[in-house]
């Protein structure tokens, strides 16, 4: 195989990257650049040109997005289920003599309560 030089500026994050990828392997810098470039112009040569690869990216990313909110569902009845459990044992604990309805408002307090906390820990 002819081997042919070229001069090639990186950006220092790529430059980075590549050096503390060359300390991971025990290779030189010089090395890992040319496994760099050999692998990226696989990569590029075999792209598909249908775009099947996409359309099966986004079917899995819809799919994804999917079992995310039902996961979503499942924790918001998770919680509302936790702060009712937590209000029913309160109230017993205290002695009792609150109505069904008193603890329900109080349920709805707290499960709100926890809904804007974990608004506000995501800002």
């Amino acid at each position: 195989m002819k081997l042919v030089r070229h001069t090639v500026r990186l950006p220092a994050e790529v430059d980075k990257a590549v050096i503390e990828l060359a300390k991971a392997r025990g290779d030189t810098a010089y090395a890992i650049l040319a496994t760099c470039v050999e692998a990226g112009v696989a990569a590029l040569s075999s792209l598909p040109e249908d775009g099947t690869d996409n359309r099966e990216l986004v079917a899995e990313l819809a799919s994804m997005g999917t079992r995310l909110a039902d996961v979503e569902r499942m924790l918001d009845r998770a919680l509302f289920t936790a702060c009712a459990s937590y209000c029913y044992a309160r109230s017993a604990a205290f002695g009792g003599g609150k109505s069904d309805e008193e603890i329900g408002a109080e349920v709805r307090r707290a499960y709100d309560r926890q809904q804007r906390l974990s608004q506000e820990d995501r800002s």
